[in-house]
């Protein structure tokens, strides 16, 4: 299973020229706090296999401003649905972009959480320039696959 990291314009450019990868699902994350005329990525008529995630992009240190909690901060990772859909792809070896604004943060800290899950491979988004992987995205995501793990497939 290859992942990729992918912001707004990065997969809509995609979308536009055709060039959308085969055998793909997608997650993707878009903020709570739209500007007017913001509306998340449409792949309705390019890709079936889609997990959008409503979340801004906070770190630990802001989210009592913003009226969360770290319980209640991205709950699409606290139920089974998220790490259901990752394990889905991952069984019928599909590839998973995890797409944000900037394909920075929350996207590269999904990918860092999936990959370590599976391949203990995360350290290289962290350790890459390019990204800065949402910590909180990447310990919640981790730790709903690791409980799928054991939970559901044991």
């Amino acid at each position: 299973m290859k992942v990729d990291i992918y912001s707004r314009t990065e997969i809509e450019t995609s979308i536009l020229k055709n060039k959308f990868p085969e055998h793909t699902v997608v997650i993707s994350f878009y903020d709570k706090c739209r500007q007017k005329n913001y509306t998340r990525v449409d792949y309705s008529h390019i890709c079936q296999d889609v997990f959008y995630c409503e979340i801004d992009d906070l770190d630990i240190d802001v989210l009592e401003n913003k009226g969360y909690n770290y319980d209640t901060y991205f709950p699409e990772a606290e139920t089974d649905k998220l790490a259901k859909f990752i394990y889905h792809a991952y069984e019928t070896k599909k590839n998973i972009i995890c797409q944000c604004d900037y394909g920075q943060s929350r996207s590269a800290g999904c990918a860092s959480a999936i990959l370590e899950h599976f391949y203990h491979t995360g350290i290289s988004v962290f350790v890459n320039y390019k990204y800065y992987p949402n910590q909180l995205v990447y310990h919640k995501v981790f730790d709903a696959l690791e409980k799928y793990k054991k939970i559901f497939l044991n």
